[in-house]
């Protein structure tokens, strides 16, 4: 990194902010030392943590507003509501320029609507999508929508392929990227109408070379794909049935090794393993959802998070930023037009 990036922080988003947000802030500027912060929030509150933590200190300025979005707000409260929110703050400094990103652990429903609003959808996109990464045995899975969408249609999947691959170039460094259609088979009949018919949109797109076809449920824990694209309401319970599992594992691990004497000695035996294991499966690697299909950056950081974790959704952010992201996803649906045989183009790119 040679130029100096400028995130923008919703420091009064999360179940414990602004703590963890200074704290994942200062972990991030350890790792990202040409980024700067712009701290959006309560200044009364947030200037006695920077206090503490000089170097943080010297790389951030402080946006004061005393209002924020609460976790229980709904969107078109948050929207009437919300124009001198911490939240809105960010992201109007991503859409003015003065920052490259925003990341909030905030009220998820209000970010989405105060981002659709602040920074537009792009030309050639109908809807944002939130997309993430997920552990799976090759490495590393993008998966989307997780939730921003609950029913989609085939047009839509296909745009959600193009988001996809570009996130998977951005944060991964993949070349080609591997696209999946999660469904409930892997044979071309199988699965509802429009999963179908953005198999053959897919298949006939400049992406075609990357379509791997229909993958299940399994192929999510095997990463037989870089890129899964599926609508947000199977994404979103996709996405909790992971991790509920992976949870339920560690708490079975927990109980078998406190079951006997010898279980506890195997234990200690197996300690640099379990530690192996545990930061693998654990979410806060894993932290920072994006919503793509914007004309700007917008992470979201899981509100439950630690510093830890908000620190590797700042990550998310600053990749994104570096790499182009936005462009990415321009040039993918400027290719899809100029390629599409069919004077009314399957993705609308009406801007």
């Amino acid at each position: 990194m040679t130029a100096r990036l400028t995130i923008a922080l919703d420091v009064m988003g999360g179940d414990r902010a602004p703590a963890i947000v200074i704290d994942g802030a200062n972990i991030a500027r350890e790792r990202f030392p040409n980024v700067d912060f712009l701290m959006v929030g309560d200044e009364q509150r947030i200037e006695p943590l920077l206090a503490r933590l000089p170097l943080l200190r010297k790389v951030s300025h402080v946006l004061h507003t005393d209002k924020s979005v609460s976790s229980d707000e709904k969107p078109s409260t948050a929207l009437r509501n919300g124009r001198r929110s911490s939240m809105r703050l960010a992201l109007d400094a991503v859409a003015d320029g003065r920052a490259a990103a925003a990341v909030s652990a905030g009220n998820t429903g209000a970010l989405m609507a105060m981002a659709k609003l602040s920074l537009r959808t792009l030309p050639g996109i109908d809807r944002p999508a939130i997309a993430s990464i997920i552990p799976s045995q090759r490495g590393e899975t993008v998966m989307l929508d997780l939730g921003a969408n609950v029913t989609c249609d085939a047009q839509n999947l296909l745009q959600f392929a193009i988001m996809g691959d570009a996130f998977a170039r951005a944060v991964l460094g993949l070349t080609n990227p591997t696209i999946g259609l999660l469904n409930i088979g892997a044979e071309e009949m199988k699965g509802r109408e429009e999963l179908r018919q953005a198999a053959i949109l897919l298949r006939e797109s400049p992406l075609a070379a990357q379509f791997h076809g229909f993958v299940e449920g399994n192929n999510l824990s095997t990463g037989s794909v870089d890129v899964v694209v599926t609508d947000g309401f199977t994404g979103n319970v996709a996405l909790k049935t992971a991790e509920g599992t992976a949870q339920l594992i560690v708490h079975f691990l927990r109980e078998s090794f406190k079951s006997s004497i010898w279980a506890r000695i195997a234990y200690v035996l197996m300690r640099p393993a379990l530690t192996q294991f545990r930061n693998r499966v654990d979410p806060r690697r894993y932290n920072g959802a994006v919503f793509v299909g914007l004309n700007g950056i917008a992470v979201k950081s899981h509100g439950g998070t630690d510093g830890l974790g908000f620190a590797n959704a700042i990550g998310v952010a600053v990749d994104m930023a570096m790499h182009g992201f936005i462009d990415k996803i321009r040039s993918q649906v400027a290719v899809l037009q100029a390629t599409s045989a069919d004077p009314t183009p399957a993705v609308s790119l009406a801007p």
